[in-house]
């Protein structure tokens, strides 16, 4: 059990690690960029990923959202739409890199309006917050992280867009473990440990994922990556 743990921890970090320099290069050929469509640029990136790594499996659907399409949650399919010249837009991709699966978002800000400024800055601040608060609370429930996060974002002025900040992740297919239920988010329904096993007695293993949005001003941003493993 001790090898078999020690391999998928190896390899979901490794499909982390691919993901990161995936979006690095993203960023560095400015894929992302005003005046291109969410879908064109979503698919250049699952391009880019075939080229870099031979990656074609996508565990769900590749997300690129603008303007007010970044408000809508993962569930909505919104009309296609232009990234403008002074816009936000964001990233939500679920690679799938030998077998193991990525689950990583980053969000972009093009222009000077400052609440967007803020919110990309209050997004990696607020996640590292929260893994901080994830490793020092041995016992922490999916409800308790929840609730921390959410007070989190609401000083900062945002609220969570959408129903939970996280979920299971482990190997391809992706599986909840305990089915659709709230034991496989970190949501105000889950009273249960984050720390545990599932049902096959394997180590649970999260994301966290903060979808922050602004409704009154019409936007919102995403980031997300491993919460428990480095």
């Amino acid at each position: 059990m001790a090898v078999e743990e020690s391999g998928r921890i190896a390899g979901l970090i490794a499909a982390q690690e691919k993901a990161i320099a995936l979006f690095a290069e993203v960023e560095a050929r400015g894929l992302v960029a005003p005046g291109r469509g969410e879908r064109e640029v979503s698919d250049h990136i699952r391009d880019l990923a075939n080229e870099m790594f031979g990656t074609t499996k996508h565990w769900h659907k590749r997300i690129i959202r603008s303007g007010p399409n970044t408000l809508r949650p993962y569930k909505d399919n919104p009309p296609d739409r232009t990234i403008g010249e002074d816009d936000v837009a964001f990233a939500d991709f679920g690679p799938i890199f030998e077998e193991y699966e990525a689950d990583f978002g980053r969000t972009y800000v093009f222009g000077d309006d400052p609440d967007k400024h803020r919110l990309l800055a209050d997004l990696p601040r607020i996640f590292d917050a929260g893994r901080a608060v994830f490793r020092k609370t041995e016992d922490i429930t999916g409800a308790q992280l929840y609730a921390e996060v959410e007070r989190m974002a609401a000083e900062a002025g945002w609220e969570i867009g959408i129903w939970h900040a996280g979920h299971l992740v482990g190997e391809f297919p992706h599986e909840t473990n305990d089915g659709v239920k709230a034991e496989s988010y970190i949501t105000p329904e889950n009273h249960t440990p984050l720390r545990r096993t599932d049902r096959s007695g394997r180590i649970c293993h999260w994301i966290l994922e903060l979808h922050f949005v602004d409704r009154a001003k019409g936007f919102g941003g995403f980031y997300e990556q491993l919460l428990d493993l480095a």
